[in-house]
């Protein structure tokens, strides 16, 4: 039986400390009516990485802990606003290697590489409490007096000691407030804010590789477009088309395992992010050929629409049945033939958890973690061509107008057919629109304003045909569900009423494109003209 793993978020500010500091009187601090007795304990960890540290690197640590009141295994997983979330289940029996329980959110971090220990810290602790006048525990001040080793590498290196004090300040019933007045007499009386994130990124510091240049993240729809040509002042030096792809494919990459944790902690929209990740990095693979030897990236590719095939039905029929539902609420009650809410609701449900086992199968799979592999792999030894080394912006400017050039053959397609057809080819216009506006994406730092133009005005087509397609799995849905209803013996008139409503749906949204599409055609040639 898999344990209980309880979820912790952890609230709480670190400081570096001289031997000689003297933790200050810290009552009447915030609120702080008294301070507990101190609270001695002796703690043992031992922390799991990859030989190349892949979950630091990721700002994530597993580690396993003996001593204290909270002894067992701990996964720490980046938050919002400093925040960390703690995910915790009992010891066991394990020690060498960490229960695949525990390894289990972590794996597309980890790909098909094992967790080994790698360091381990010796602690003595002295905790003190911050109470309210009531007695509740506000917030804990933990001294620390720490030896860190960085475990050999290989045999016969010598391990790395490092020792050190730290305090740190954890929120329990406090507040930020609270928090940032403690800081603040701790800073007066002589402790500095922490260097480092964390303890073991303090003791393997040496073994991290240095922090790469950040690549310019996907931009808010048009965020050049709002400011303007000053954007293109003020650059450093010209730089490669190499250097702006292998960019985009490592935020895409941290995108995805982002989203793939995300997915494996269940948290809300990470099937959804994944898949977008998936299409990114699929996208920016076909539309720089020129740069990234398509031998090695068209492999890739295979295997990234392999996962988003595998996870789209989960989510596609989630959100077709939500809409449906809120549809249903929008009707007037004397359109609500039967129980159609509460069928639509038990459809849901039960749709949501045969695509959950579906999603676990996938992220769980050699072939995707494998897949995790080569995309490190690409990074680590990129397949550049001699196209790579040019100047970005012409590389950048010709991705765009091949991408385009696909589009514009999309559009030509959807013309000259009608009904059914029409829309099946509305659906590659989608898809070729979503290319030029993630190619443009990557472009936006080089060439400036036209390309953020370009990505508004693709981020509307990619609405509208989207709305238009979503369409397609609300029909079936509806058929679905009604032919089930009727089966049962129930008054399936409503659901043929969504159908319709679904069927005028996609019809207005195809209407608003073609009114949109010329303007589509001129911001397209707009940015492949700038080479």
């Amino acid at each position: 039986m898999t344990p209980v793993t309880t979820v912790h978020v952890e609230v709480e500010r670190k400081f570096e400390a001289d031997e000689t500091f003297a933790l200050p009187d810290l009552t009447g601090v915030g609120g702080v009516a008294a301070v507990g007795d101190p609270d001695e304990q002796s703690l043992e960890a031992t922390y799991y990485d990859t030989p190349d540290l892949r979950l630091l690197r990721s700002r994530v640590t597993l580690r396993r802990r003996t001593g204290g009141a909270d002894a067992g295994w701990h996964v720490k997983l980046p938050g919002a606003d400093g925040a960390r979330r703690e995910l915790h289940q009992p010891l066991g029996r394990a020690a060498r290697t960490a229960p695949r329980a525990v390894v289990a959110p972590l794996l597309g971090l980890l790909g098909t590489a094992a967790a080994e220990p790698v360091a381990t810290l010796s602690t003595r602790r002295v905790v003190h409490r911050l109470l309210d006048e009531d007695g509740r525990v506000l917030a804990e001040v933990a001294d620390d007096a720490v030896v860190g080793t960085a475990l050999a590498t290989a045999p016969g290196e010598p391990a790395t000691v490092t020792t050190w004090r730290e305090v740190e300040v954890e929120l329990v019933d406090g507040d930020e407030t609270l928090l940032q007045a403690v800081a603040e007499r701790l800073v007066a009386a002589g402790a500095r804010p922490a260097a480092v994130p964390s303890k073991v990124a303090r003791v393997l510091d040496g073994r991290l590789p240095a922090p790469a240049p950040p690549a310019p993240e996907p931009a808010e729809a048009g965020a050049t477009a709002k400011k303007g040509k000053k954007a293109r002042k003020d650059k450093g030096p010209v730089r490669t088309a190499g250097e702006v792809v292998l960019g985009a494919v490592a935020g895409q990459l941290r995108a995805l395992r982002d989203a793939d944790l995300a997915v494996r902690t269940e948290q809300p929209e990470g099937v959804h992010d994944l898949r977008v990740a998936c299409r990114r990095l699929r996208s920016i693979l076909a539309a720089f050929r020129p740069v990234l030897d398509r031998e090695h990236t068209d492999p890739l590719r295979a295997e990234l629409q392999w996962v988003g095939a595998q996870l789209s039905g989960a989510r596609d029929t989630e959100v077709a049945l939500s809409h449906l539902r809120e549809l249903v609420v929008a009707q007037p009650v004397e359109l609500v033939l039967g129980p159609v809410a509460a069928r639509l609701r038990q459809t849901e449900v039960k749709d949501h958890q045969t695509g959950a086992r579906r999603v676990t199968r996938t992220l769980t799979d050699r072939r995707y973690l494998r897949l995790l592999d080569a995309l490190d792999a690409l990074l680590a030894e990129p397949p550049l061509t001699e196209l790579a080394a040019a100047p970005a912006r012409e590389q950048l400017t010709d991705a765009v107008r091949r991408t385009g050039k696909r589009l514009r053959r999309a559009v030509a397609a959807a013309r000259e057919v009608e009904g059914e057809q029409r829309h099946e080819r509305l659906h590659e216009v989608r898809k070729a629109a979503k290319r030029v506006r993630y190619t443009a994406e990557v472009a936006e730092a080089e060439v400036g304003e036209p390309a953020g133009a370009l990505i508004v005005c693709t981020k509307q087509v990619q609405d509208l045909l989207g709305a238009a397609q979503d369409t397609v799995v609300t029909r079936d849905v509806a058929v679905r569900v009604g032919r089930a209803a009727f089966a049962a013996g129930e008054n399936a008139w409503t659901y043929g009423r969504l159908h319709g409503l679904e069927e005028a749906r996609a019809a207005a949204a195809e209407a608003e494109f073609w009114a949109l599409e010329p303007g589509l055609r001129r911001a397209v040639k707009t940015v492949a003209g700038l080479a």
